[in-house]
């Protein structure tokens, strides 16, 4: 467009220079050698005109055969170097599409018609069609050898970086993760790798520096980037907290205030500052992480803030708790626990009730357990409540990728992933019914679905006819729980909670039962009733 709007400006400004020339007639007179030649002015304006325009065109003429030989041997150098990015392509897509054959076809052309060394891309197809033929070897000497091209580097290392996951060698993978991180910070896949290998031998400084990397190239959002900034500085805070007071102190302030409603930044920072006496601003701390969602840890540490309070104290400070956060489950059970205590019977025992009409869970039942023990020693009612326990829904609990935990952990024990603890219920499961005649006394565990009223659960079992009177004596009794003691519970180990995580079982609304007609043709093939 530029190019035919000059071309108009050039023909308009001759027109008009013609057009000049002829409203002022005159003559021009050349005398050579000897002769003198005389034409009007019009005239000689069109012949120099014309001669400036041949010369134009015999010079066009000898440069065009002067160059002829290279533009000819670049014609040919195009028309192949878009063959080859034409098999380039062809090859890529059949790559994507699992058709190794067809990749290996078109990266042989591709190869004869592009260098390698001007096309990185070739490399990659070689590599891709190796890995489509199951030639993993061949493919990891491809991607060691892009380790030498600066183009190529991260892409070699990402490619070693799958076989050797592929392989299931972690510290291979890590590795070469670390290296791609180091140049480029902002690849998700070398900087979580890399993130994970840094928590998982404690090094929470290099963590938080490649932190701040992804957070600078705007790899994670920044509300993203301060959760994980708060549990990087409560882990090192944990980690100091026994050698260097001081710097787990900062540490844990400063989690805190990215995040001032995660109980475990809390009870660290304020942890830090009881320690050095500073029990008004720890306990600011805590107040504030109670009333943003109330967590046992800070009742327990806000409560415990001065060693040589008495139970009433205890009690009071508690109370405080309860003022900030009413009509919760938890606030109730924190006043029942110090209430217990001080022996304040009526209280913890109101405020147990409370909490169970609230929330009922195990740990309500538990503890009104313990305050009837402690008051009048019933048994019956021991035995009652603790039934009652058994079938609640569990208490919260740390819990991350199937495992159960007493205490918060920066990663997961399983995956090594960061900040996979979280705080809820864990998920029920229903415990293998065994019914075989070597083991009789097998115990059978039914779960009741949360948020159901109780209702007995029935277990019907066809005997065989050997066992007729047990039979009969089974089925004149009505439901019958199998009381559990206090030393049964005390008798469970603390480290053997972990349990792989399952599906919840609800039951079936509306279940009718066993029709009597089909009862009275009983099998005498023992069987499982789920």
């Amino acid at each position: 467009m530029i190019r035919l709007l000059a071309f108009l400006i050039v023909v308009f400004a001759l027109g008009l220079g013609f057009a000049w020339l002829a409203d002022r007639p005159g003559d021009m007179v050349v005398t050579f050698n000897g002769y003198q030649y005389q034409v009007s002015l019009m005239v000689a304006a069109v012949a120099v005109v014309a001669v400036v325009a041949a010369v134009m065109i015999v010079w066009w003429l000898i440069k065009s055969l002067w160059n002829s030989p290279y533009t000819i041997s670049r014609y040919f150098r195009v028309r192949r170097r878009d063959r080859g990015y034409q098999a380039l392509s062809t090859g890529m897509i059949a790559a994507g599409a699992g058709d190794g054959a067809l990749a290996r076809k078109k990266t042989k052309e591709a190869a004869k018609l592009i260098r390698s060394d001007q096309e990185p891309l070739i490399h990659l197809l070689e590599a891709q069609a190796s890995l489509l033929e199951g030639d993993h070897e061949g493919a990891r000497q491809k991607f060691e050898s892009m380790l030498d091209d600066p183009e190529m580097r991260l892409l070699g290392l990402r490619g070693l970086y799958l076989e050797a996951e592929r392989l299931g060698d972690r510290n291979a993978a890590r590795h070469y993760a670390g290296r791609a991180a180091a140049v480029a910070p902002q690849l998700a896949w070398a900087a979580e790798s890399t993130l994970e290998e840094l928590t998982a031998r404690g090094d929470w400084d290099g963590a938080l520096k490649l932190v701040d990397a992804q957070k600078s190239t705007r790899q994670i959002e920044r509300d993203a980037a301060n959760r994980r900034r708060a549990v990087l500085l409560t882990a090192k805070a944990q980690s100091l907290a026994d050698s260097d007071p001081a710097a787990a102190r900062t540490a844990a302030i400063e989690a805190n205030r990215l995040q001032p409603d995660f109980a475990p930044a809390a009870v660290a920072a304020a942890a830090a500052l009881f320690k050095q006496n500073d029990v008004r601003k720890g306990s600011r701390i805590l107040e504030a992480a109670w009333r943003a969602d109330p967590h046992p840890e800070i009742a327990e540490l806000y409560t415990h803030a001065r060693p040589g309070d008495a139970v009433l104290d205890r009690l009071n400070r508690a109370k405080k708790l309860q003022e900030m956060k009413k009509n919760h489950a938890e606030s109730s059970m924190t006043v029942a626990r110090a209430a217990l205590d001080a022996q304040d019977f009526s209280t913890a025992r109101r405020e147990a009730e409370a909490a169970i009409r609230m929330d009922r869970r195990e740990g309500a039942y538990l503890l009104l357990a313990d305050i009837e023990e402690a008051e009048t020693g019933d048994q019956g009612k021991v035995r009652q409540l603790l039934s009652k326990a058994v079938r609640a829904p569990r208490d919260p609990a740390w819990v991350a990728d199937g495992v159960i935990s007493e205490r918060w952990a920066p990663v997961s024990p399983v995956t090594g992933r960061l900040d996979a603890f979280e705080w809820r219920a864990p998920m029920e499961r229903l415990g293998q019914l065994i019914d075989s005649r070597d083991e009789p006394d097998a115990p059978a565990v039914a779960i009741e679905a949360p948020g159901r009223p109780e209702r007995p659960v029935e277990v019907i079992d066809h005997a065989a006819p050997g066992d007729e009177a047990t039979r009969k004596d089974a089925e004149s009794r009505e439901d019958h729980v199998t009381p559990v003691t206090a030393a049964a519970f005390a008798a469970v180990p603390a480290d053997a909670e972990a349990v792989e995580p399952a599906e919840e079982l609800a039951r079936l609304p509306d279940d009718p039962g066993v029709d009597p007609d089909d009862e009275a043709e009983k099998s005498t093939r023992r069987f499982r009733l789920f």
